[in-house]
C-alpha cells in the first residue's frame, strides 16, 4: 500500500527541511512536474545545487533527486515555509506581492506564465498563487 500525500508539494517542501535538519546534503523524492519546476527554480536563485530526474529501469515511476549543498558546505536555506495549502488557497496580485525578510528571501508564485518568484511576477506585471515563501 503506497502512501499519497495530499499536498506534494508540502510533502517535498517537508523533506528539504528535514534533510536540512540532520545534515544531510541530498534527498530523493517521488517526481511530480510542479515539484521538478519549484526545485529548478530553487536551483536558479543558487539556493540549492542541483536537480536530477531519474527514471528507474524497472519502474514506471520517476524520482526527483536534488543535492541541497556540498559536502561540509553549509546550506543556503535557512527557511523554506509553504503558504498556499489545499484548504486555504493564497492568491496576490502584482502589487500586493508580499516581501521576505526584506527582500532577502523571496516568495515562489504560481501565475499564468508558469512558476517564478514574486520579483519577476511584480516586474512581469501577473499576480497567481503563492506557493512557499524562502529565506
Amino acid at each position: 500500500m503506497a502512501i499519497t500525500s495530499t499536498d506534494p508539494i508540502a510533502d517535498m517542501l517537508t523533506r528539504i527541511r528535514n534533510s536540512i535538519a540532520v545534515s544531510k546534503n541530498e534527498v530523493s523524492l517521488p517526481h511530480s512536474n510542479m515539484k521538478e519546476r519549484v526545485a529548478k527554480l530553487l536551483k536558479d536563485q543558487h539556493l540549492i545545487d542541483s536537480v536530477e530526474t531519474i527514471k528507474e529501469p524497472d519502474s514506471i515511476h520517476k524520482t526527483l533527486h536534488i543535492v541541497i549543498n556540498q559536502p561540509d558546505t553549509n546550506p543556503k536555506i535557512n527557511e523554506i515555509v509553504r503558504l498556499s495549502k489545499p484548504g486555504r488557497r493564497l492568491y496576490t496580485r502584482a502589487d500586493k506581492m508580499p516581501q521576505v525578510k526584506n527582500g532577502r528571501g523571496f516568495v515562489i508564485v504560481s501565475t499564468s506564465q508558469g512558476l517564478m518568484t514574486s520579483s519577476e511576477a511584480k516586474r512581469k506585471g501577473v499576480g497567481g498563487e503563492l506557493i512557499c515563501k524562502v529565506y
